[in-house]
């Protein structure tokens, strides 16, 4: 539908419109005028009835009849009522001076007509009808559906006191066929002034739109250019210094702005909206007026809301003052007043680091910056950074010393040998020691050879793989211990794949290492469960033991190369878990309570999360290795 249509069509809906409303407010106003009138007539008939009965009803005292039969005195009061002649004239001229009366009656208590309008129905029962009040307090459409449906009659009833007790009631009916009558001239007029009006209005719309729209016509064409990227040239007009050249230099100038800024703008959305999925703190932008204009994909962690539903609600929308967070976020907003890190406990028991910052931009506040953290990831990650600044401290120094230790064991195994070759014919004793001495010196060098082992980069052969598989591998290559321990192991894995990217033989080793643990940890016997699952972008796989647990004041050195707890141990078992851990971008974290066992988690990023983040690829070089291909 073209624009000068459009305008024409909303010109004349908005003058209908207009003469429509005038006409419904003017007819709802002269229709509740009308029954107001019709009630003021019934008002004024039945004065006019109650006062001439008032008069024809006669002192009953000074008769015969018993007054304290009340029976007796409404019989006689009927009767002296019926035969009043000022009553019967007046009910038998009701309809012909009243114009909007149907019928007028008198009614006794027991609803039978005493006097009516219509002789015909004196001494019979007359039903009740509805009341015109009903009419009355309708609303204006409800009204009309009441008068234009079939004829209806309407009762406006007055009580009767006769002597201080309620004899009957006075009836006066007004029929919809006179209401209709009076209101359906107004309702013609009102049709064919809006006819009038609306005839006019196309005529008018129509000269406006052709007068107006002209050259908007070739402006909506070049803005329309514009939309679609085109580059629009000014274009010369006869009339350069009217309004419409002007705006058609101004359209050019703002389409190269545009250009050029959405350009700039898409840049800019595609590098944000990277940044925002892979960012793992919850961060929350939000404008002067407190609404979200940008969310990163981790607030619906800590939110436990979707994204998306996110923007462009407000801060009192999104928080709750129920809650501790939404409490201190709402009085920053409420107070304009920033905080540093505070940490919180959500409603989920998860405890999260919270910091609100204002944004001011030529001393005014333009937005606010909302950032959110895990307290336990941020310590997790400490930890693991102390971590690692140990194992780098000792693998530094276990190289130095096994460099220095490794060049006199070959010198002493060397000399040794030569030594035993001479001493062929020694004695029995003197052999036995030459043997002791053979057997601890290549003890001593298989322990050095192993500590340069950890300490030496390795090559990683990186490949996908199911998880499923190497966890089963390992439950293979440890039931012969179990079994010597009388311990049971229980692999609990779910169906689903596990895809991981990894070295398949290191991988098995870190999760042996830390099953092996958890067996020679039960010497009595027991349970180990092992089972791996999906969490959000990680892999889990959860080792559960009932051992005796680790000391607390243990805990923190369990990761430490050399330390053990074990007689005869080497400590490098848990180090080299935690180092193989590192190399795949993942983490080993445990839970231990003195006397009930002790719960491993391995976490590995699920291989299409990790062949994504930060744009690594599987045959980049990562931290603390080599690829196959290369040596460090």
């Amino acid at each position: 539908m073209r624009r000068r249509t459009k305008l024409v069509l909303s010109i004349t809906l908005m003058v209908a419109a207009l003469a429509v409303g005038l006409s419904v407010i003017y007819i709802s106003q002269m229709l509740r005028q009308l029954i107001i009138e019709a009630n003021a007539t019934v008002s004024q008939l039945t004065s006019q009835l109650l006062y001439i009965v008032d008069n024809a009803a006669p002192d009953l005292s000074s008769t015969k009849v018993d007054i304290n039969n009340p029976a007796a005195v409404n019989r006689d009061l009927a009767y002296y009522l019926g035969t009043d002649r000022d009553l019967n004239v007046i009910l038998s001229s009701v309809v012909r001076s009243w114009p909007t009366v149907y019928d007028a009656a008198i009614i006794d208590s027991s609803g039978k007509a005493i006097l009516h309008s219509n002789r015909d129905l004196v001494g019979k029962i007359i039903a009740p009808r509805p009341s015109l009040q009903l009419v009355q307090d309708a609303r204006f459409r409800r009204q009309l559906r009441m008068i234009y449906r079939e004829p209806m009659v309407y009762d406006v009833e007055t009580p009767l006191t006769l002597s201080g007790t309620q004899f009957g009631s006075i009836r006066v009916g007004i029929s919809t066929v006179f209401l209709k009558n009076e209101i359906t001239p107004l309702l013609q007029k009102a049709a064919v002034y809006c006819s009038v009006a609306v005839l006019l209005a196309l005529v008018l719309a129509a000269s406006l739109s052709r007068l107006a729209l002209g050259p908007l016509e070739e402006i909506s064409k070049r803005l329309d250019s514009m939309n679609s990227g085109e580059v629009v040239a000014a274009a010369e007009s006869e009339h350069p210094s009217d309004e419409y050249g002007l705006v058609t230099l101004k359209i050019a100038h703002l389409g190269r702005q545009m250009r050029d800024t959405k350009e700039i703008f898409s840049a800019l959305k595609d590098n944000v909206d990277q940044i925002m999925a892979n960012l793992q703190d919850g961060l929350m932008l939000f404008t002067r007026d407190s609404r979200v204009v940008l969310v990163s994909a981790s607030v619906e962690r800590f939110l436990g809301i979707p994204r998306q539903s996110l923007l462009g609600k407000t801060a009192k929308e999104i928080f709750s003052p129920s809650t501790p967070l939404g409490a201190l976020v709402l009085e920053g907003f409420q107070l304009r007043r920033a905080f540093g890190q505070r940490e919180i406990e959500t409603s989920g028991g998860k405890s999260i680091q919270v910091a609100l910052d204002f944004i001011h931009e030529g001393g005014t506040q333009i937005g606010a910056l909302l950032t959110m953290h895990d307290t336990e990831s941020v310590r997790r990650i400490e930890n693991e950074i102390e971590t690692s600044r140990r194992l780098s401290a000792s693998g530094r120094l276990t190289r130095g010393v096994a460099h220095e230790v490794k060049n006199p064991i070959n010198a002493i195994v060397l000399h040794l040998q030569l030594l035993q070759n001479k001493l062929q014919q020694s004695d029995p004793d003197t052999r036995r020691h030459m043997d002791i001495i053979d057997s601890e010196i290549h003890r001593l060098d298989r322990v050095v050879q192993i500590l340069v082992d950890f300490t030496r980069p390795r090559d990683l052969h990186l490949e996908q793989l199911d998880l499923k598989h190497v966890l089963e591998d390992v439950v293979q290559l440890a039931a012969p211990d179990a079994e010597q321990h009388g311990v049971t192991l229980h692999n609990d894995l779910t169906e689903e794949p596990l895809p991981v990217t990894a070295d398949s033989d290191f991988m098995k080793q870190a999760i042996l290492n830390v099953v092996l643990n958890g067996v020679q940890a039960m010497s009595q016997g027991g349970n180990l469960w092992l089972n791996a699952r999906r969490e959000e972008t990680m892999i889990v796989t959860e080792i559960r033991d009932e051992g005796k647990g680790i000391p607390s004041d243990l805990q923190e050195k369990i990761f430490e190369l050399y330390f053990t707890t074990k007689p005869g141990g080497s400590g490098i078992g848990l180090a080299q878990t935690y180092q193989i851990m590192q190399w795949h971008y993942g983490s080993v974290e445990f839970e231990s309570q003195d006397g009930k066992g002790t719960t491993f988690r391995l976490r590995l990023p699920l291989a299409e999360v990790r062949a994504s983040a930060n744009g690594v690829k599987e045959d980049d070089v990562m931290p603390g290795f080599a690829p196959a291909d290369s040596k460090l």
